[in-house]
Order: structure tokens, then sequence, then C-alpha cells
């Protein structure tokens, strides 16, 4: 027997649909079609520094988030409930938050940065490298807890069986447990690297709003909508094509 939805039920669920989807019906009735590619060419290089950057946090996500999702799943540490705590908190602060929170740490005073500034005559606020430090900041969470899904979810057994053989850890990690968790650290990745691509709060409070070093997509759909809200909508309309597609290859790598 169909489980049949309560009235008030459907009615709530209805209007919480309606919410999420007037907001784009209101976007594609504002962006002027005529001239979408001109707008999207004019803004060519703040997509591209956005691919960029968000390719390379995602690529150290993933260096990063697949060993520490491991660690979670199968790692014989105490505390795990902290350190899995730590990894969700860049997803529930508010993104300016994290930006200053990494500008007291990596800026030019901060502790760390003042130390490789120091050290190394290298400083990360309002520089690409920065960008790409706030992008994988908000991008890792994703990325590791997704891995950390894929790696509970795969069969221990063959790992016990490859150790009896005489596997080493090293060797039923990349042997057996990566292929197993493939297809969560591919919507993991995924994931992640639609995030980055999106971010906003973290990357101007940390590496400022300089075109053709810092200036990502987002970024500039901001400082658009202030001088010709027409050309933000157009630019507004690539993120939400991109996430479309990112959330449905996602969807479809997960499930398979």
């Amino acid at each position: 027997m169909r489980d049949v939805i309560p009235r008030r039920v459907a009615t709530l669920a209805g209007a919480g649909i309606v919410l999420l989807v007037v907001p784009f019906i209101g976007l594609m009735m504002r962006i002027p079609w005529t001239r979408v590619l001109t707008d999207v060419g004019g803004s060519g290089t703040a997509l591209r520094l956005s691919l960029a950057v968000s390719v390379l946090a995602t690529l150290v996500a993933l260096a990063l988030g697949v060993p520490l999702g491991w660690t979670l799943a199968r790692g014989p540490i105490r505390g795990k409930g902290l350190i899995r705590a730590i990894v969700l908190l860049p997803i529930v602060l508010p993104p300016v938050v994290a930006g200053a929170a990494l500008l007291a740490a990596l800026g030019r005073r901060g502790f760390v940065g003042s130390a490789i500034d120091d050290v190394f005559s290298v400083t990360f606020p309002f520089t690409t490298a920065g960008a790409v430090i706030a992008a994988t900041f908000v991008a890792l969470p994703f990325v590791t807890l997704i891995a950390e899904a894929g790696f509970r979810a795969s069969d221990v057994r063959l790992e016990e069986m490859a150790a009896t053989l005489g596997a080493g850890t090293w060797r039923r990690f990349r042997r057996i447990a990566l292929p197993q968790a493939a297809p969560a650290l591919a919507a993991g990745a995924a994931l992640g690297w639609a995030r980055a691509l999106g971010e906003f709060g973290a990357t101007i409070t940390f590496a400022g709003n300089l075109e053709g070093r810092t200036q990502t997509l987002p970024l500039a759909i901001f400082f658009e909508l202030q001088r010709d809200p027409e050309a933000a909508f157009s630019l507004s309309l690539v993120l939400v094509a991109v996430s479309a597609a990112v959330l449905t290859a996602a969807r479809r790598t997960w499930l398979r």
C-alpha cells in the first residue's frame, strides 16, 4: 500500500518547492537573452580565473580530503567526533567569517602568514594563491565527508582478505579501497568543484577583488549588479547552468 501524503504536508512541501523555484524563474525572466554571449565574453577574464581557481582548489581538496575521509572512516584514532566537527565547521560558518579567519591566520600579521612571509617572502592575501586557499577551505569539507561515506560503504572484507595474502596497508588502500570508493570520490570532487566555483564571501574577505588576479565570476556578478544588472543576470546564468550540470553528474555517479 502506497503512503498517502497528508494534505497539509503536501501544501507545505509545495510551498517549499515554490520558494526554491520562483527565484530561478525570476532570474530567467530578467536575463537579456540577446546579449548573453556578449556579456559572458566581456567577463572572460573572471570566468577563466574562476575555472583555474576552482580546479586547483578541487585538486588540493582531493589530495587532502580523500586521506582525511579514509581516516575518519577507518583510522583507529581517538577524537573522530572532534575532527569531524572541525571538518563540518566551514560549511556552517558564514563565508565572511571564514575569510576573516583565513586572514587572521594567513595574513601578513597572522601567526602562520607572518612566519611564511619572514622565511619565504610569500604573502597570500590579495593574490591568486589566496583565492585558491579560500576556495579550498570551503570545498574541502564536501570532499572529505563524501569520501568518508564512500569508504564506509566499501566492503572491508576484501581488504581483510588482501591483508591475509600479504598486501600492505598502502597497497590495500590504493588497489582496493580507492577503486571501491571511486564513485563517491567523483561525486565529492564534483560537489567540491561546484562549491569552489561559486565561492564569494571568503574570497572577497581574504583575497580581495582585484581584476585579473582575484576577481572570480561570483565577485564579478556582485559588482556588475551595481553597475549593469542585466550583465549580472547573464553571468548568473553561467553559474546556474554549471551548478545544475555538476549536480546531475554527481547524482548519476553516486548512483552508479
